[in-house]
């Protein structure tokens, strides 16, 4: 892309959503301050207790040490079911990343002062209070503030995770510009995030000169003091507040919520308009079966729809189109190895929609593994050939990609035993690599040969037609796969094979229970309860 060209699209980016771009500034800064004052009110006096007792330091820094080291995403994994989605897991892991460097600065600023000094005011009759509140804690902040300047940089940048979680941020702008491989959308992210990190630094590098001078002694002190814990604790209120709530919480992927198939596409179909939480796809349905959303957004062969006794919403107005699964293949790695398009076709018709789902429960909610699932399919529909090839490395190798969710792990699986047990070949994984557009750049680079896609998400995502040409294609499967598969071939060198069987449509999904209560059965009775 021309460095012109994305700055151009930045700047119309910035321009279209200044408004939520500055509502999630202030949410970004709201958890970074309220981690940040929960770990300095445990973590200053920590640091003071264990300073004057120095066998239990060692101890108390290895436990906080060893909390840093745990990586972000499965700290917040293990948050997740204990806490739920939203903000509250969110702040135990800001707070848990920023208590070290506050415990440790610290430990080290007391145990730095030296002991003549102590001595000596002892010697002038002054009592342990007033040895700490007047001779450590002054000459021990230059090193605390240090230790508070490191934990608000480190928490800027973990806190565009609280997205993960549907706790709001600027990781919203990134994790939903990774998932659309949008440039504009993942700097409106990064960039702010940036600029808060240097940001919070220079306020609390401001902050450490002026302590050390005269402004924060005596009495007078304490009330500056006072006033500058008040003005990020009334930042952390305004920012963390919830603003106008919808009848029903909605908890939407982060990729569904940018695509034009997604919520624009039901924006602009049923005049929906809702405020939802976004939130990583894989944690949209835990959150809905504990009650914490009321809607997700999700696709109809999922097997958590079943496994959690969920209800798909009749698309009544045809806002998503079909999305028949058929892998797309490098036409130069179907004409080099000719025994590679029979041999994926024999899959051809053999998966419907029932069938997909129970693949995907046995994969989501029962927790076996993909490679099992993979093979009693194919030994069912007497596919399944065992792959006798020796363990030597073999020149006639393909790599297969694949979208990371389970259904994309079983189809991956699938095609990788069918393809070595019938063929020579052999098929090298690169499974889990993100969203649509980065597994199409890796198929369109060559960097892999082939990997399972959705006539919708080719049409609507990768081709993008004019709304001109959007009007004279028929939504029918048929149709839709003979445009994609005419365009593919025409524009890129990629050929879509015959499709699997079944439509695994973008939907949104209910709970029975209240789906019944409330009399919802599509999403037209949708709006019309939610009075849009």
């Amino acid at each position: 892309m021309e460095p012109r060209y994305t700055m151009t699209n930045f700047i119309a980016f910035l321009r279209d959503q200044y408004p939520k771009i500055l509502e999630q500034i202030g949410t970004h800064i709201g958890l970074t301050m309220a981690s940040l004052l929960v770990a300095l009110a445990v973590g200053v006096p920590l640091g003071i207790w264990i300073a004057k007792r120095q066998r239990l330091a060692s101890t108390v820094l290895g436990v906080a040490g060893v909390l840093q080291t745990v990586p972000s995403l499965a700290l917040l994994g293990v948050l997740i079911p204990l806490l739920g989605i939203g903000v509250g897991p969110a702040l135990v892991a800001l707070f848990l990343y920023a208590l070290l460097p506050i415990v440790r600065n610290t430990y080290v600023g007391i145990r730095g002062v030296s002991p003549a000094v102590v001595e000596a005011a002892r010697g002038i009759g002054f009592t342990d209070r007033q040895v700490l509140w007047r001779i450590e804690l002054p000459l021990a902040l230059p090193v605390m503030f240090a230790g508070v300047r490191t934990a608000a940089v480190i928490n800027v940048g973990v806190a565009t995770l609280a997205a993960y979680v549907a706790a709001g941020g600027l990781g919203e702008f990134i994790f939903g510009g990774i998932a659309l491989s949008n440039t504009p959308m993942m700097l409106a992210g990064a960039i702010p995030a940036a600029a808060l990190a240097v940001g919070f630094d220079a306020v609390l590098a401001w902050l450490q000169r002026r302590a050390e001078g005269p402004l924060f002694t005596g009495k007078r002190g304490r009330v500056v003091l006072a006033g500058v814990l008040a003005v990020p604790l009334l930042i952390v209120l305004v920012a963390l507040t919830p603003g106008r709530q919808d009848k029903l919480i909605a908890g939407f992927a982060h990729e569904f919520y940018g695509r034009a198939d997604g919520f624009p596409g039901l924006q602009k179909t049923y005049g929906l308009t809702l405020k939802p939480r976004l939130i990583d796809q894989n944690l949209m349905y835990e959150a809905i079966h504990r009650n914490q959303v009321d809607m997700i957004s999700g696709y109809s062969t999922d097997g958590r729809v079943r496994a959690f006794d969920l209800v798909v919403l009749n698309d009544d107005r045809q806002a998503f189109p079909p999305y028949y699964a058929a892998p797309i293949v490098r036409q130069g790695t179907l004409d080099r190895y000719p025994e590679l398009g029979p041999a994926m076709n024999r899959l051809a018709g053999r998966i419907n929609d029932s069938v997909m789902t129970a693949l995907n429960y046995r994969v989501d909610y029962l927790h076996e593994l993909p490679q099992a699932v993979a093979r009693d399919f194919l030994k069912q529909q007497k596919l399944l050939i065992p792959n006798s090839k020796p363990s030597t490395p073999n020149p006639k190798t393909i790599i297969m990609g694949s979208k990371i969710f389970s259904e994309q792990y079983i189809l991956a699986e699938i095609y990788k035993q069918l393809i070595e047990g019938n063929t020579d070949l052999t098929v090298v994984s690169r499974t889990g690599l993100g969203g649509t557009q980065i597994c199409f750049d890796a198929l369109r680079t060559g960097a892999i040969d082939f990997y399972p896609e959705y006539t919708g998400t080719g049409l609507l995502v990768i081709l993008q037609p004019t709304p001109t040409e959007m009007a004279k294609l028929s939504m029918q499967p048929d149709s839709v796969y003979a445009y994609v598969q005419k365009r593919f071939q025409k524009q890129y060198g990629l050929r879509w094979l015959t499709p699997l069987g079944f439509n695994n449509s973008y939907c949104l999904m209910m709970r029975q229970s209240q789906a019944e209560t409330l009399g919802i059965r599509s999403i037209s009775e949708l709006v019309g309860y939610l009075g849009n």
